[in-house]
């Protein structure tokens, strides 16, 4: 199936800022032959999770209370390991894709768990 990268995106109503964060996100990486995206909708009030959807990401997790940012990201990395990522970024990463082909660790082989340096 080969390597997941998701990008997790923690939201509080970002209906607004959420279309240009998206669109600054790569769909293809060096490297990997997924690349998807997941919000984290802490709570919203406003329509950031129909906002999500319209600009294509591929899952959304919601809080049913607001929680903070924290425990968004660790709703995230929950979430993106139980939906098989390889490696999981956030979009300040992402975007600057020279400074995630310089990760020294990247999984060798997700059946061994086994990690290599490159």
């Amino acid at each position: 199936m080969g390597e997941l990268l998701i990008t997790q995106i923690p939201c509080l109503n970002e209906e607004t800022t959420l279309p240009d964060t998206i669109a600054d996100l790569p769909r293809q990486v060096d490297g990997f032959s997924r690349v998807e995206w997941l919000v984290i909708d802490d709570r919203s009030t406003d329509d950031t999770v129909a906002v999500a959807k319209r600009c294509g990401v591929d899952h959304v997790v919601s809080h049913g209370r607001n929680r903070g940012l924290a425990a968004a990201y660790m709703t995230g990395l929950d979430a993106a390991l139980r939906l098989g990522a390889d490696v999981i970024s956030t979009p300040m990463l992402i975007t600057n894709t020279k400074q995630l082909a310089s990760l020294s660790w990247l999984p060798n082989s997700r059946r061994s768990g086994r990690f290599s340096r490159r």
